[in-house]
């Protein structure tokens, strides 16, 4: 019987919560089709084998081996997934993730659908958007390999109850290695993962008026903090919370636009966020035809006493 391949992502030696969430994925499909769950950790980190049992794994696999490369975890995903038949290979859509699955798809000499937002576990297909967010097409893969990387928020681990069974793999070695990661810094989220966001854009003024932004974030429990690219360009944020087509694409449960007029550039990297609260001075600004709630007003003065009333109410 073929199996299901997770390849997890840890950072600083944590497992991140996206893979967690593919690891639920591929519980889905293994329901269906009676397949086990494996998951693949290319380089050494923390596993709990309780979290990845209830998340939906039957067996873990740690590759003996410190520091990520891109080569060496490609080539081991490949291995293991030729040596245990998995006939399906899951990734999380984060930035490793995007590097890996075009590499692992060649190496398996399959084909591979990217940054998915659902799955038919029956048809085996995968739906992901096109067209800046505006469409969605399905998927299914004519090869022996069905690879595919899916995006955080989407998907949820099985929550079940079960411990799965670890063991170790050897490790294949790449000619390039990652010896350090510039992570922000703060303790926040990252943007692409976090189920609350609020990003700010060039109605914010200036880069001195981020603390305004920083203040409702705190105010939020789990908040990451987003950025327009015009922001980015102008160096008031680093690239890595920008959000967008040319920055992280976000699905979280709250997404707060402050000064963000609506680009479709800034609109496909957040259009699947389930509530949408725009923060803008101009009424007639396109973000407000694809807002939950819209608040006419400059954002210098909105969100002072915004994070005053998030303040009292303790969350």
């Amino acid at each position: 019987m073929s199996n299901i391949l997770v390849v997890l992502e840890s950072r600083d030696g944590s497992l991140r919560s996206a893979s967690l969430e593919a690891v639920g994925a591929a519980r889905l499909i293994a329901e269906v089709s009676g397949a086990s769950v494996l998951a693949l950790a290319t380089e050494t980190c923390e596993l709990d084998a309780g979290v990845l049992g209830a998340a939906g794994a039957d067996l873990v696999l740690m590759a003996k081996t410190s520091g990520h490369s891109a080569e060496g975890a490609a080539a081991t995903v490949a291995r293991v997934a030729k040596e245990h038949q998995a006939s399906v290979v899951l990734l999380a859509a984060t930035v490793r993730g995007r590097d890996l699955t075009g590499r692992i798809a060649a190496l398996l000499e399959t084909g591979f659908a990217a940054d998915c937002t659902a799955l038919d576990a029956a048809a085996m297909t995968f739906t992901r958007p096109i067209l800046g967010g505006k469409a969605f097409t399905t998927v299914k893969i004519n090869g022996p390999v069905a690879v595919a990387s899916l995006r955080a928020n989407f998907f949820a681990a099985a929550g079940r109850e079960a411990n799965a069974e670890v063991q170790e793999v050897v490790a294949e070695a790449g000619l390039s290695r990652v010896t350090a990661i510039n992570a922000q810094s703060g303790g926040r989220p990252d943007v692409s993962e976090a189920t609350r966001v609020i990003s700010g854009g060039r109605g914010m003024g200036d880069a001195a008026n981020w603390n305004l932004l920083e203040a409702v974030a705190d105010a939020i429990p789990g908040c990451a903090l987003g950025a327009s690219r015009a922001v980015v360009d102008s160096g008031w944020r680093p690239h890595s919370e920008q959000v967008g087509q040319t920055g992280k694409t976000v699905a979280p449960e709250l997404y707060i636009a402050a000064g963000i007029s609506g680009a479709i550039q800034h609109l496909a990297g957040m259009n699947c966020s389930k509530v949408i609260v725009a923060i803008n001075k101009d009424a007639d600004a396109p973000i407000f035809k694809h807002a939950t709630y819209g608040i006419v007003g400059d954002a210098l003065e909105v969100l002072p006493a915004l994070a005053a009333e998030l303040q009292k109410l303790n969350l």
